[in-house]
């Protein structure tokens, strides 16, 4: 089942939406300002975000731009009544994955959430997890202010891990994003989660990666 937020200070609006969203089996929460919803996306975990730009207190652009800041990358529709080209250049700049002109068709968001769902959004630049930062636009790990050199393989295991902070990832979801249908065998895995374990979590205080047995890996703090 889906969650979503919607972001819309039109009620009237937010209410239909709202409805419509749960007859087609989603869950779906509101939040009616800008303010409001960063903190909804603080204390729970959604699939998609609808945003609409023209908000009191904290506009949809300036919403977006902070999630991608602290390295956040659920995908993110914008909902709004602007039209031209420049102001949807501005909704990507800002983060935004994809773009719907009000008043829209209810069958065609329904259309884009489910396309959007599938993935995790493709424009964060940073990723964070407690005191680690990885920059995918730098290329660089860091943790408690200290650098962290990783391979290519380790690269792509610690960024597999932190797009999914706090959720399980299971063994085969790893390998496919490292090594694509050719998978290694299941040695090759254990060394090179080793070798990440040295690298990330050896030198600190706190480890961030954690097994989950029977099921794979995870990237979280202790105690959350």
């Amino acid at each position: 089942m889906l969650k979503i937020l919607l972001v819309e200070d039109d009620l009237d609006l937010a209410l239909t939406l709202v409805q419509f969203l749960e007859l087609e089996g989603m869950v779906c929460d509101h939040a009616s300002n800008g303010i409001a919803g960063l903190k909804f996306l603080e204390d729970y975990r959604y699939d998609v975000v609808l945003l609409d730009i023209n908000m009191p207190r904290l506009d949809g652009l300036s919403v977006c731009q902070q999630l991608r800041d602290k390295g956040n990358d659920i995908p993110v529709l914008m909902l709004t009544a602007r039209d031209q080209l420049s102001q949807k250049v501005e909704g990507f700049k800002a983060g935004s994955d994809d773009y719907l002109v009000k008043p829209f068709e209810l069958e065609e968001l329904i259309v884009r959430i489910e396309a959007l769902s599938r993935r995790r959004s493709g424009q964060v630049q940073k990723l964070t997890c407690a005191d680690l930062e990885m920059n995918l636009t730098s290329r660089e790990v860091i943790r408690a202010g200290v650098q962290i050199k990783l391979s290519p393989i380790l690269w792509k295991l610690l960024e597999c891990l932190m797009r999914a902070a706090q959720t399980p990832v299971s063994r085969d979801a790893l390998m496919d994003f490292v090594w694509g249908e050719e998978h290694p065998d299941s040695n090759s895995l254990k060394v090179h989660i080793f070798n990440l374990r040295k690298a990330v979590d050896q030198p600190f205080a706190r480890p961030l990666i954690h097994t989950v047995s029977g099921v794979g890996f995870v990237l979280k703090e202790q105690g959350t």
